[in-house]
C-alpha cells in the first residue's frame, strides 16, 4: 500500500485543479469512452448515442409532417428527451466507484435511458391525458364499451362515417370498461393498453429466462416503436405483448396457458390470428400432439366465448366493420393510407386492388407452406416466422399504416434481447493445471456449488471470502516450496538416467 503526502503550501483547491484533465485529455477520454465499454453487460456508448440521435430525428419529424395534434405534441417532447439522452450517454462520466462488474460504467446508459423514457413516454402521456387528446381509436374503444353496456353490441348498425366504425373484435371492448367506472384520466384506455403490454413483456422475459431486465426493458419502451403509440393510441400494444407471451409459453410446452393467452389475443384483433398456427406447431414440436390439442382447445374455448356470441348476433356489422373496413373493401374508406406497396397497388384501380389482394393471399400461403416444411422448434424461431408472415401481410394489404410494422419488429427484437442476456444455468467448469496445489484445487472444487448458485458466479459471504484468502496465504509457502524443492528420483527415472 502506498501513501501520498501533500506538499507544503498546497491547498485542497490547488490539488483538485491539478487533478483536472486538460482540454486535450478530455477529448481523448471522450473518444475512448465512446469506443470502450460504457454500460452494464459490456455495452459501448457509441450505439446508444447514435440510437438516441436517430430517435430524436424521427421524433422531431412529427411536428413537421403530422396533422394530428397528439403526434405533434409527442414529437416535441420525445425529441427533447432523446437529445438529452444522447448528451448524457456521450458526456456523463462513468463514476469513480466503477466496479469490475461494470456497475459504474452503466451509469451513463441508465441515465440516458431514464431521460428518454421521461421525455418520450411519461411527459407526453401525462400531458395528453390531462388535455384529453388522443387518436381516434382510443375514443372508438371507449365508446364501444359504452355502446355494449347500453345496447348489448359494441358495433353501430349503420355508421355514417369512419368515426362510427369499430374495426376490432369484441375483446377489445374490455379496455374501454375502465372509462365507465374510473375518473377521466385513470379510465383512459391508453393506460390499460400500456399496462397489459408491459405485463406481457415482463412475463415473457421471465419465461425466456432473460438476464437483467431494467435497461433493455426501459430502452424498448422508450423507443419510438413503443413510446409513440403508448402516448397517442396504444390499441395494438396488448395484441403485440400477448403474441410474444403466448409464443414464449408455447416454447416452454405450457399448452394451457399459451392457449388462454392466444384466445384472449385473438379476441382483440383478427390480425393476431396468424399467431395461432405458429404457436400450435411450436407446441407440437415441443410437447407432442397432446400439447398441441390442449392448446387448440383452450384457444378455441377462450376466443370463442368472447367472439362467437357477437358474431352470431351481429354478423353483418362485424363483417363490415371488422373485416372489410380495415382491408379497404367497405363503402367507407379507412383513414389508414400509408404508402405501403399494397396500398399503392390498390390506388391504381380495380385491377390494382385485385393484384394487392392476390399478393396478400399468396404471401400468406407461402408462409404456411414454409411453416409446414420447417416448423419452429423454439420461441425465438416461432417469433421470427410470425414476424415474417404479418410483415408481408401488412405490406401487401390494400390499406395499412407504418405503425402496424411495430408488431413484427417487436416479435423479432424482444426474444433476442432476452436470450442475449440469458444467464448460464450450469455450474462453472473448473480446470486445474499441473502447477496448482492439490489442496487448493480440492478446496475450489468443494466450493464450486456456492459459485454455481450465485447469479454472478461469486458468493457474497464476506466471512467465507476472508477464510479463502487466509487459506491461500497459508498454502502459498508450502506450494512454492514444493515447486522449488528438487524432486526425488523414482526407480524408473533413475534407471533411464543410468542407461543414458
Amino acid at each position: 500500500m502506498t501513501t501520498t503526502h501533500a506538499r507544503s503550501g498546497e491547498t485542497g483547491e490547488t490539488r483538485r485543479a491539478a487533478a483536472r484533465p486538460l482540454p486535450s485529455q478530455r477529448v481523448q477520454q471522450f473518444g475512448a469512452g465512446l469506443r470502450g465499454a460504457g454500460a452494464a453487460g459490456g455495452y459501448s456508448r457509441a450505439p446508444w448515442v447514435l440510437g438516441a440521435l436517430v430517435c430524436a430525428g424521427w421524433a422531431f419529424a412529427f411536428p413537421l409532417i403530422s396533422n394530428l395534434a397528439s403526434q405533434r405534441a409527442w414529437g416535441w417532447s420525445a425529441g427533447a428527451g432523446y437529445l438529452l439522452a444522447a448528451l448524457c450517454a456521450a458526456l456523463l462520466p462513468r463514476g469513480r466507484a466503477a466496479s469490475s462488474a461494470g456497475s459504474g460504467a452503466a451509469r451513463p446508459i441508465r441515465m440516458a435511458v431514464a431521460l428518454a423514457l421521461l421525455g418520450a413516454v411519461v411527459v407526453p402521456l401525462v400531458l395528453l391525458l390531462v388535455l384529453g387528446q388522443a387518436q381516434s381509436e382510443v375514443f372508438v374503444v371507449q365508446q364501444s364499451a359504452v355502446r355494449l353496456v347500453h345496447t348489448g353490441s359494441p358495433y353501430l348498425p349503420h355508421p355514417a362515417d369512419w368515426t362510427g366504425y369499430t374495426p376490432y373484435l369484441p375483446g377489445m371492448t374490455l379496455f374501454g370498461f375502465p372509462h365507465l367506472v374510473l375518473p377521466a384520466v385513470l379510465g383512459d384506455a391508453r393506460i390499460w393498453f400500456l399496462l397489459a403490454f408491459l405485463v406481457c413483456l415482463v412475463l415473457a422475459w421471465r419465461i425466456l429466462r432473460g438476464g437483467p431486465l431494467a435497461v433493455p426493458f426501459a430502452a424498448v419502451v422508450a423507443s419510438p416503436l413503443v413510446a409513440l403509440p403508448a402516448a397517442v393510441s396504444g390499441v395494438d400494444l396488448p395484441m403485440i405483448g400477448g403474441c410474444i407471451l403466448a409464443l414464449a409459453l408455447a416454447g416452454r410446452g405450457n399448452a394451457a396457458r399459451a392457449g388462454v393467452v392466444l384466445g384472449l389475443v385473438c379476441a382483440l384483433k383478427w390480425t393476431a390470428w396468424p399467431a395461432v398456427p405458429v404457436a400450435l406447431l411450436l407446441l407440437l414440436q415441443v410437447g407432442g400432439r397432446r400439447a398441441a390439442l390442449r392448446g387448440t382447445l383452450w384457444t378455441g374455448l377462450v376466443g370463442g366465448l368472447l367472439v362467437v356470441p357477437f358474431a352470431v348476433a351481429f354478423p353483418q356489422a362485424m363483417l363490415e366493420q371488422v373485416v372489410r373496413f380495415p382491408l379497404g373493401l367497405s363503402t367507407v374508406r379507412t383513414p389508414a393510407g400509408s404508402p405501403l406497396p399494397g396500398h399503392i397497388l390498390a390506388q391504381l384501380g380495380p385491377a390494382g386492388r385485385t393484384a394487392s389482394l392476390a399478393l396478400f393471399a399468396l404471401s400468406g400461403l407461402a408462409v404456411c407452406v414454409w411453416l409446414l416444411v420447417r416448423p419452429p422448434r423454439d420461441a425465438r424461431t416461432a417469433c421470427d416466422r410470425l414476424a415474417l408472415g404479418v410483415a408481408l401481410a401488412f405490406l401487401l394489404a390494400p390499406a395499412g399504416r407504418f405503425g402496424y410494422l411495430q408488431l413484427p419488429v417487436l416479435l423479432v427484437l424482444w426474444p433476442r434481447l432476452a436470450l442475449r442476456t440469458q444467464r448460464p444455468t450450469g455450474p462453472p467448469v473448473l480446470v486445474a493445471s499441473s502447477t496448482d496445489d492439490a489442496d487448493a484445487v480440492d478446496s475450489v472444487h468443494a466450493r464450486a456449488p456456492e459459485y454455481a448458485d450465485h447469479p454472478t458466479g461469486r458468493p457474497d459471504d464476506t466471512d467465507r471470502d476472508h477464510d479463502t484468502h487466509d487459506h491461500d496465504r497459508a498454502a502459498a509457502p508450502a506450494a512454492n516450496a514444493a515447486r522449488v524443492a528438487p524432486t526425488a528420483p523414482t526407480p524408473s527415472t533413475a534407471g533411464a538416467a543410468a542407461r543414458s
